[in-house]
């Protein structure tokens, strides 16, 4: 008779992850344990039949070497070079197979992509940019959209996304603004929990990154050092991975390139270590960000080698480097042998990887490679385009509509000029998969992606279109073409902004910084040219920045801001114009009002803001949370519910009325500010405790309640402790951080009080039909 064999105990899922990391871990040799520890770069082949590394990065290696022991992680097998998703999540599992055929215990890689923008593979649907995702104010949207990527990611095998960026904005000139969520640690803190937990929720393992303190390089250079003080990043920097890492559950954490004062962050025990796993609890993997480990020794100059980079880096608590396998090769087995590397932190590092390939269903010994339904395979269906088009609705920013030429009348004669006017790339951001790949024209964009004037021309006959003058470059030829189509219309939608790219290739995204925020390229001469007409213009900011328009955008009839709006962008920003949706973004970061003067953003404090001891005013164009739309609110009845004395380690409860007077449908953002007057330390004259987005029938109300922990209070103080500092504060809200409803004072009472890492969050938020009488 056949009798039941117990599986070994790191296969068996009655165990936990980490009893079963623990009884593999004896076993294995050190060259099967340090090639757990990296990843290969490869790229799915278009036949099915496998996948094949970089060659420039394996240096001759053959695949039958790289994986004989074992390996980590697959890096980016779909966004590498466009491949059918079916042919490859089939190429995905047969070299899958070939890994568990080739190590001793059969260990298949982890698989990682990139899916900011949505699953970063050709076919997949492109969804707005994280700045898009802030000026939503929509947590539960963003969770959606999340979920959604992150059942595609899992339908084609892959294991873990590279997402979200929870770096708050510093400074625009920064080309990877675009990845940002916002300049407001709140909002990026709350929207990118929401993402974390959409992804988590579907199964894939979500990374944070970058952590931490990347977005604040000097001079918004990409790379560059960072000299931030304890206090800016503890009190705007941090919060945002905290609120994420609580609030959402990611199970990888991706360092950031920086150095902190001199010490890059790859390297940095106190960060990696003692803050995130010691401090906040943090229990998954650190993975490198691509080549970080190297940087160590090529940029940092920390690490006269890579075995010392290696040994660096795994100290401070780096688990996995990535993309491929490099330091954490040959140079980590030749320094533990030498001992200048303990393998105790080999060890360490493969007992949180080997516990998480357990979490994923890795070590089972039911493991199959091929997902489920493989065949049915599609990565931009009906409802990914639905979420991709109500988010890039909400997403649009209405910044102003002076002499109410919105929405465009019908029957009006209609320009439509500028150089991302008719650009299909100008909805995307740098991670979709069309311009972080690029360089196969042979096989198209894998999608359609209608530009604005095609959008618009399904909606408004008849719009005559000049493009006026490339997004970079010198040439005005054209702009003279644009002016005579803005004359002889009754209005004109004038397009400008940016293309994104890699690395010089683009005017935003990575390594595509900014010396100043004009608009690229000759677009300001364009800009003036046409508002010179008379004819009434409509500015349309297509970006992945805020740019500077300057003082003669002021005579814009109108202008509205889309943040790569995504591969349906172009049909939310016409069916804005035209009035078919009815416009609720708000800005997720300030317009400046100049070109220099930087960097600033809201969270300034008195001295950060116009002043008389400075020439030089900051105050910007259009302020953080600012946005209009086609109905009118009444805002009334804001109160301190209850007694304005607020314990130190209590709550306070305001509330305020918001009633839709307009005469159509829409949606207001109800938000809230912290002003503390008096304090050990300068504190900013306002900044964001909660938000909430009413939408609201015309002539409906609704009560907004927020019930506020004084823990929201704390600050970074003379002591270098976070405390809730007692002292006379306001509750303001406000319609953004420049236009204040109401301001509502209370009085912190009590004995100064430290909080650490579990104090509260976020205030509770209650949303109630008005009640009528």
């Amino acid at each position: 008779m056949p009798t039941d064999t117990a599986p070994e105990p790191w296969r068996d899922p009655r165990l936990s992850p980490a009893e079963r990391a623990e009884a593999l871990i004896p076993l294995m040799t050190l060259e099967e344990k340090v090639a757990q520890l990296a990843g290969v770069w490869v790229g799915a082949d278009a036949s099915g039949g496998g996948v094949a590394p970089h060659q420039e990065d394996m240096a001759g290696v053959e695949w039958s070497e790289v994986i004989a022991h074992g390996l980590g992680q697959l890096t980016r097998p779909f966004g590498t070079a466009p491949v059918d998703p079916v042919a490859g999540a089939r190429s995905l599992a047969a070299s899958q197979a070939e890994i568990v055929a080739a190590g001793r215990f059969g260990i298949p890689a982890q698989v990682h992509e990139e899916c900011l923008t949505g699953f970063a593979a050709w076919r997949a649907t492109v969804y707005p940019a994280p700045l898009s995702w802030g000026a939503s104010f929509d947590p539960a949207l963003v969770e959606e959209m999340a979920g959604h990527i992150g059942r595609s990611l899992r339908a084609a095998g892959v294991h873990q996304g590279l997402a979200p960026v929870v770096d708050v904005t510093r400074d625009y000139r920064w080309g990877r603004t675009e990845e940002t969520i916002g300049e407001d640690p709140y909002l990026v803190g709350t929207l990118g929990a929401a993402y974390v937990r959409g992804l988590e929720g579907a199964g894939i393992v979500a990374t944070l990154k970058h952590f931490a303190g990347y977005a604040s390089s000097r001079g918004g250079r990409n790379l560059a050092p960072v000299p931030m003080g304890p206090r800016e990043l503890a009190d705007v920097v941090l919060p945002p991975f905290e609120m994420a890492l609580r609030l959402g559950g990611p199970r990888s954490v991706m360092n950031s390139y920086s150095e902190i004062d001199g010490l890059p962050v790859a390297a940095d025990e106190s960060l990696l270590t003692g803050l995130l796993r010691d401090t906040w609890g943090f229990t998954g993997t650190v993975v490198a960000d691509y080549f970080a480990v190297r940087f160590l020794q090529k940029l940092h100059g920390l690490a006269a080698d890579g075995g010392q980079a290696a040994g660096l880096a795994l100290r401070a608590g780096i688990d996995v480097e990535l993309p491929t396998v490099d330091t954490f090769g040959a140079p980590l087995i030749d320094a533990v042998k030498a001992g200048t590397v303990s393998d105790a932190l080999i060890d360490r590092a493969l007992r949180r990887v080997l516990a998480q390939k357990a979490e994923l269903g890795l070590l089972d010994p039911d493991w199959r490679p091929l997902p489920d339904d493989v065949e049915n395979l599609r990565l931009d269906d009906d409802r990914g385009r639905d979420i991709a088009l109500r988010l890039a609705r909400q997403a649009v920013v209405l910044l102003r509509n002076s002499r109410g030429v919105l929405p465009l009348a019908p029957g009006a004669r209609v320009a439509l000029v500028g150089p991302v006017a008719d650009d299909p790339m100008a909805m995307l951001g740098c991670y979709s998969f069309p311009l972080h790949v690029g360089g196969h024209p042979e096989h198209g964009l894998g999608l359609e992606v209608p530009s604005l004037r095609q959008a618009l021309d399904a909606l408004v006959p008849g719009v005559a279109y000049a493009r006026g003058c490339d997004v970079s470059g010198d040439d005005t030829s054209g702009i003279a073409a644009a002016v005579a189509a803005a004359e002889a219309a009754d209005v004109c939608v004038l397009a400008v902004g940016d293309r994104a790219g890699l690395f010089g290739r683009g005017t935003s995204g990575e390594g595509c910084d900014a010396a100043d925020l004009r608009l690229p390229g000759v677009q300001p001469e364009l800009v003036r040219a046409v508002l010179a007409t008379g004819t009434p213009v409509v500015l349309v900011l297509l970006a992945g920045r805020p740019y500077a328009l300057g003082p003669g955008t002021d005579a814009a009839a109108a202008v509205v801001c889309g943040f790569f709006p995504g591969q349906l962008g172009g049909q939310a920003l016409a069916e804005v114009l035209t009035g078919a949706v009815n416009p609720s973004g708000r800005l997720p970061v300030s317009v400046p009002r100049d070109a220099g003067g930087l960097p600033a953003t809201y969270l300034s404090p008195p001295l950060g803001r116009r002043s008389e001891v400075s020439s030089v005013d900051p105050t910007p164009a259009f302020p953080f949370g600012h946005g209009l739309g086609y109905s009118a609110f009444e805002w009334s009845g804001a109160r301190v519910v209850g007694p304005d004395v607020w314990p130190v380690d209590g709550e306070a409860t305001v509330e305020i009325t918001v009633r839709n007077t307009g005469e159509r449908p829409g949606a207001e953002v109800v938000q809230l500010y912290l002003h503390d007057p008096v304090a050990q330390t300068t504190r900013p004259v306002a900044r964001l405790l909660g938000f909430a987005r009413v939408p609201l029938e015309p002539g409906d109300g609704a009560v907004v309640t927020f019930t506020v922990p004084a823990d929201l209070t704390a600050f970074t103080g003379v002591r270098g402790r976070r405390v809730v500092e007692p002292g006379d504060v306001e509750l303001r809200f406000g319609r953004s951080a420049g236009d204040l409803v109401a301001a509502l004072p209370l009085r912190l009472d009590g004995r100064e009080r430290e909080v650490g890492h579990d104090r509260k969050l976020r205030p509770v938020t209650r949303i109630a039909p008005e009640e009528r009488s």
